[in-house]
């Protein structure tokens, strides 16, 4: 098949992968938002999206495509390093039309990945998968209670730093991918490779800006007293 023999279809298969994943970034990070406004709008949706049988199946739908991504990134980067050879440890020059970023893709994936651990633990153990295992308190609070490890978990300055850290990854990560994705389906030309690219990053800094900004808030008001902004 293609899409698995071909250096072609590989990267095709990474450009249709990466952007499902930005749009599901795109639904989670307005998702999140929500717990700006409103903690009981905010944990109507976990409760919606708790461990349903639509949830649980776009989870593992969800699961799967992350999976396809980094296995067809590691792919990719095995085949282009054996591709260069020895000539991969020549010292030579910086490319001046090379980006850092599109030099740095597997080191960011790799924070991208560690980041992504992180967050699953401390939010989809303690929320669906306690629940599928009829645990709902199992992380000390109710399963459907977003908001509350939200507020958990940024009341803690380490926890901050690592997500600050993972949202720099993942824009480096995301801007690199998205016009590099579209460059791949053949979607840009002359005239649209800079303005593909330029809508990547302002399409990319508003996704990570809306990640940010909820942890950034949540840190900042536990710091000025934690039971002003949640009651347990």
């Amino acid at each position: 098949m293609w899409l698995c023999d071909s250096s072609i279809g590989r990267k095709v298969v990474m450009s249709v992968s990466g952007i499902a994943l930005v749009l599901f970034l795109t639904f989670h990070a307005s998702m999140n938002v929500v717990a700006l406004f409103s903690a009981e709008g905010y944990n109507m949706i976990c409760e919606f999206l708790g461990s349903n049988w639509y949830a649980v199946a776009a989870t593992l739908g969800l699961a799967a495509l992350v999976l396809v991504h980094i296995i067809y990134a590691f792919w990719l980067t095995i085949q282009n390093r054996r591709a260069r050879g020895a000539n991969r440890y020549d010292v030579t020059r910086k490319p001046e039309q090379v980006e850092w970023a599109s030099q740095n893709m597997l080191a960011l994936g790799i924070v991208v990945v560690l980041g992504m651990v992180l967050h699953l633990y401390n939010f989809w153990y303690n929320m669906m998968f306690a629940e599928l295992l009829g645990d709902p308190y199992m992380g000390g609070l109710h399963a459907t209670d977003g908001y509350g490890y939200i507020v958990k978990t940024f009341s803690c300055p380490v926890y901050t730093v690592l997500y600050v850290i993972w949202l720099g990854a993942l824009w480096f990560h995301l801007t690199h991918g998205f016009w590099s994705a579209i460059h791949t389906l053949g979607w840009n030309g002359k005239v649209w490779f800079n303005r593909w690219k330029c809508i990547g990053n302002v399409y990319t800094t508003i996704v990570i800006l809306m990640f940010l900004i909820v942890a950034l808030y949540f840190s900042f008001c536990s710091c000025c007293g934690g039971g002003m902004c949640y009651q347990y």
